[in-house]
């Protein structure tokens, strides 16, 4: 028999009175820790007990970075056709329409330009909610034309990555879009124009393997996997056991592919010093 009994129950609130708390209002991170979504918001979407940064899309990047989330957006109407009829399980149409039904999207990256602590600025930015960020013949078009507004505007240029890679059902005609960007891009830096790439996480595939490497600076936020192919790809390929954490930022800073790791709650003084320093 138990030695405590509880006789008065306190306060019995009839089934049909009580109240769920609203989905959303709270997030909790890998390591376990609980923050409101308005602290998580108001701290740039960062973890302010373990430092987690949250995956975010474009809209939340442009609040971050743009004077008081004034921007222009560039062709925000462009859309994936279906130039290779591909046939899955869903064929490629239906799924875009799904995709941009679930993100409110057009496709995986949106351009802008505006001011940045008075600095005029291009930005691109990958939404990774839209089919995991691949880059498709839209993704490809739209970072090229922002890359020719930064030229005709003579601004820099910021391009912000997260990514799966290659879009699988454009198949050749997304892997294209590696060559035309690396190929805008040296128009760019021949123009002695800076260009500046942020690696977030994941940044993989063929975004890693072009434009996402290619800055005059390429910095990356706390933690971002970072790489190519796959850790089991690329142990079957070289038949070696791979350093742990061999893909985060952190180990590409040590090994000299990124030049330095930023806090988002720090990135728009961090890329505003860094254009500061150029311009002088």
């Amino acid at each position: 028999m138990a030695w405590f009994q509880r006789k008065d129950k306190g306060i019995q609130t009839p089934t049909e009175a009580k109240k769920e708390a609203p989905d959303g209002l709270w997030y909790k991170t890998p390591s376990g820790k609980i923050v409101h979504i308005r602290e998580l918001k108001n701290n740039a979407y960062v973890s302010p007990e373990d430092g987690y940064h949250v995956r975010i899309g474009s809209a939340e990047y442009f609040e971050i970075i743009f004077d008081d989330n004034k921007f222009t957006e560039l062709d925000k109407d462009m859309e994936s056709g279906d130039p290779l009829t591909f046939k899955d399980t869903k064929d490629y149409p239906s799924r875009i329409k799904a995709g941009q039904k679930k993100s409110g999207l057009k496709d995986a990256v949106r351009t802008a330009h505006g001011k940045m602590s008075g600095i005029n600025l291009t930005i691109a930015c990958m939404d990774f909610s839209f089919i995991g960020g691949s880059m498709g013949s839209v993704v490809g078009e739209k970072i090229a034309r922002a890359i020719d507004y930064s030229l005709k505007k003579k601004i820099p240029l910021v391009i912000i990555s997260k990514t799966g890679g290659a879009r699988m059902q454009e198949a050749g005609i997304s892997l294209m879009q590696m060559a035309k960007t690396s190929a805008k891009l040296a128009l760019l830096a021949k123009a002695k124009i800076p260009y500046i790439s942020l690696l977030t996480d994941p940044t993989t595939g063929g975004v890693t393997a072009s434009y996402a490497m290619l800055g005059d600076f390429n910095i990356a936020e706390p933690g971002a996997l970072i790489g190519f192919a796959g850790p089991r790809v690329i142990r079957e390929t070289i038949g070696k056991d791979l350093p742990k954490g061999f893909q985060s930022a952190e180990f590409l800073l040590e090994k000299g592919f990124v030049d330095f790791i930023v806090d988002r709650r720090n990135l728009k003084s961090r890329l505003t010093s860094l254009l500061r320093l150029l311009e002088n």
